[in-house]
């Protein structure tokens, strides 16, 4: 049995006072510091209830502690990265942590103490700022700087599980015996401190099996991918009431007015939006959306809100800019949508993840062929894989606390595998003819559409989440006029 952590003291763990190289103070004089020390109200939070995914968390560990049964695993949020100098990128914990937990607090870490019976979870974070020495309101990071961080009693009743400081961590990692394996690729001091007791192997093991633990989502994760969904639905609304200073000014208006949606109602967008006007909408990922949005093109608009505990939604409409569709634009729209149609349908607990990829793939070659862009019999092209010329991508992924979610998984557990209840998939189908693909008629060259929903496995079929966004091509030019009448 492995040995319990053995904590530094806390004068091990001091940390000198990081301050500004150009500060206009060259330093603090006896009496300020003295006089910073006092006068500061109790702020201990004492009413404090569980997050709502406590119980959810609960379960998961426990799966997780039956899985690697006698081994300490270590699970890190991760740090703060910089952008330049000494500003960060915003933080978002590592997927894996915030599953375990529900914190999401720049580096925490959980880790998990095999004992008789199963497994000790502690988690490990910076404790409100030190007053003594001054770090509250002289570091960059204490909480007169960037906010007031809860106390370890207080994460104890937010989490349900027991606290401890962080900056202990490392040493006692570092002295530790027994197998431990850790999630990789987050923090790279706590890596360091167990660099001669981990595997590569082992420790793709554990990421592995995290990743497969969410491929069937309990009842909390779809109400928040739900919730997602919806904001999606109402950023997708708000766009289009303003195509017309899109219009005036570029993908851009398009891309902050989303965004304006989803930091109101969510943490953050899940994944940089696609705003692709015009032949844009031919690249797949289209993320710098500076190009012009003019009457008569299509708006590709591939974009998700995510919520406050990081599940995102991930939804694309191809949208006539102008408000209706010409006989063009229409004929290809409603051939990705026949393919998404039979994709959808083929989604249903017991089916093989790959049918629905195969399903839409299939009436998308089939339109290839009858418009005569390539040579049939259909079976033909879809063994060759011909029609990938135009519909390039696979028709669909996991969908969850990660855009792409699950991608670690096995593949015999994910693109092998067996759909179940609780799982969730987007199906998206699309046809792209690239601005400068001389084997298409010109009408043909610069159209990109794609149509994208988010799709619940049931006990009996299936759920379209974003259901609520049209997808016909009649009704979305219903919509959009309803939207900008």
């Amino acid at each position: 049995m492995a040995d319990e952590l053995t904590p530094e003291t806390p004068e091990e763990t001091e940390e000198p006072i990081k301050q500004r190289k150009n500060g206009l103070y060259p330093g603090v004089s006896d009496e300020l510091a003295e006089n910073m020390k006092t006068g500061w109200a109790d702020t201990e939070l004492h009413d404090l209830e569980p997050i709502p995914q406590a119980a959810e968390t609960a379960a998961r560990r426990a799966r997780l502690s039956a899985r690697f049964p006698g081994e300490r695993l270590v699970i890190p949020a991760g740090n703060l990265k910089t952008r330049s100098n000494d500003t960060d990128y915003p933080f978002r914990a590592s997927v894996e942590y915030a599953y375990l937990t529900g914190n999401q607090t720049e580096d925490g870490v959980l880790v998990m103490e095999p004992t008789a019976d199963g497994h000790q979870s502690t988690i490990y974070l910076r404790p409100r700022s030190n007053r003594e020495n001054g770090e509250f309101w002289l570091d960059g990071h204490g909480e007169l700087w960037v906010g007031r961080r809860h106390s370890l009693t207080e994460a104890e009743k937010l989490y349900g599980i027991p606290a401890s400081d962080v900056r202990e961590l490392p040493g006692a990692l570092r002295e530790a015996t027994g197998p431990v394996r850790v999630v990789r690729g987050h923090d790279a001091g706590i890596e360091e401190a167990l660099t001669d007791k981990v595997t590569a192997e082992r420790d793709e093991e554990l990421r592995v099996f995290l990743s497969e633990m969410r491929l069937v989502k309990d009842d909390f994760e779809i109400g928040e991918l739900q919730k997602a969904v919806d904001s999606t639905v109402r950023g997708f609304e708000d766009v289009v009431k303003v195509l017309d200073k899109a219009q005036a000014t570029s993908e851009r208006y398009i891309e902050g007015t989303f965004f304006l949606r989803a930091r109101v109602e969510g943490n953050d967008v899940g994944y940089g939006s696609i705003c692709a006007a015009g032949p844009h909408a031919t690249t797949l990922h289209w993320v710098r959306n500076d190009g012009p949005v003019r009457a008569g093109d299509l708006l590709l608009l591939d974009a998700g809100v995510e919520t406050h505990t990081y599940y995102t939604a991930d939804v694309t409409r191809t949208l006539p800019i102008s408000g209706r569709y010409t006989e063009l634009q229409k004929k290809i729209y409603d051939a990705v949508y026949d393919a998404q149609e039979a994709g959808i349908a083929a989604v249903k607990p017991g089916a093989k993840y790959r049918d629905f990829h195969d399903a839409a793939q299939r009436v998308l070659a089939e339109r290839l062929v009858e418009w005569g862009l390539v040579e049939g019999p259909v079976e033909r092209v879809l063994e060759l894989g011909l029609q990938r010329r135009w519909t390039l991508h696979g028709t669909g992924h996991m969908l969850g606390m990660d855009v792409h979610d699950c991608a670690a998984a096995r593949t015999e557990t994910y693109v092998d595998g067996t759909l179940e209840p609780g799982m969730v998939l987007t199906v998206e189908p699309g046809l792209y003819f690239q601005a400068d693909d001389l084997t298409v008629p010109e009408e043909y060259r610069g159209i990109g559409i794609r149509i994208e929903d988010d799709i619940l496995v049931t006990e009996d079929g299936n759920r379209n989440l974003s259901a609520a966004l049209p997808r016909r091509s009649d009704e979305v030019e219903a919509w959009m006029a309803s939207l900008k009448g």
